[in-house]
């Protein structure tokens, strides 16, 4: 059976991989050039936590799989990101709300990780924080400025936030694998971060005379365990379609 710490690291590296996956989508296809190039640099940040992550979670697992082992040889079910990050990109204003939320979440919990007493975790939150604290500035700025902009804009933003706000609930997950980590002080309790992630959501969303939805609104769960949306397996299957084709193929 996986250990809790291997667990725990899929679960930070994964996210960061599916949703690097998901910005890429958008490389030559952004509204303007500048945003283009802007989603790029978010998911080259991305896939650069990923890679840190997953790497230590191979030296942890201790079975000889590497980064690229763990990323591209595995299937959905055996995948641990949140269900938030592997949707589809849909209208730039689904993509940017999902990074939105995401960001605000992010660095909440990063913060935490930089306290961990495993060196290595901490480390990498270290590294990670700094980017993902532009990553933040980035998101909410535009989320105040297409929600607050023509009437369009402002429609479209209310219906990203209503459409991601159901797969917000797995930020704030705390199961067996996260409990154990806490009582190593690897890891953090999520559910210590929804108050100050909601207080940070609602007053961006005020400022973008966006509505907030309900707090205690429904929501998806399934994906820190493997139990995934269809979407996923299309990611995948493009993610991983040349190291699948051409096993053990070096550059």
């Amino acid at each position: 059976m996986p250990s809790a710490k291997f667990e725990y690291l899929l679960r930070l590296g994964d996210t960061v991989l599916v949703l690097s996956q998901r910005l890429s989508e958008w490389c030559g296809r952004g509204p303007v050039l500048e945003e283009d190039m802007a989603l790029a640099n978010t998911g080259l940040d991305l896939l650069g936590h990923a890679r840190m992550w997953l790497t230590y979670a191979g030296e942890v697992e201790g079975k000889g799989r590497d980064e690229d082992a763990l990323a591209y040889l595995r299937d959905d079910a055996a995948f641990r990101n949140m269900l938030l990050v592997e949707r589809p990109n849909g209208n730039y204003a689904d993509t940017l709300t999902r990074q939105f939320f995401f960001d605000a979440w992010h660095r909440l919990a990063l913060a935490e990780l930089v306290k961990s007493s495993d060196s290595t975790v901490a480390g990498i939150a270290g590294k990670a924080l700094k980017e993902v604290e532009y990553h933040f500035q980035r998101s909410t700025d535009l989320i105040i400025r297409l929600g607050g902009g023509t009437d369009y804009s402002h429609r479209l933003m209310q219906a990203a936030v209503d459409e991601f706000w159901p797969y917000t609930g797995e930020l704030f997950e705390c199961d067996a694998v996260d409990q154990e980590m806490i009582v190593l002080d690897v890891g953090f309790d999520a559910r210590s971060l929804r108050a100050p992630w909601l207080a940070t959501v609602a007053n961006t969303l005020e400022t973008a005379t966006l509505v907030s939805p309900p707090a205690d609104a429904w929501m998806h769960k399934g994906g820190r365990t493997g139990v995934h949306t269809q979407a996923l397996s299309y990611l995948l299957g493009e993610m991983q379609v040349l190291p699948r084709r051409y096993p053990g193929a070096q550059w």
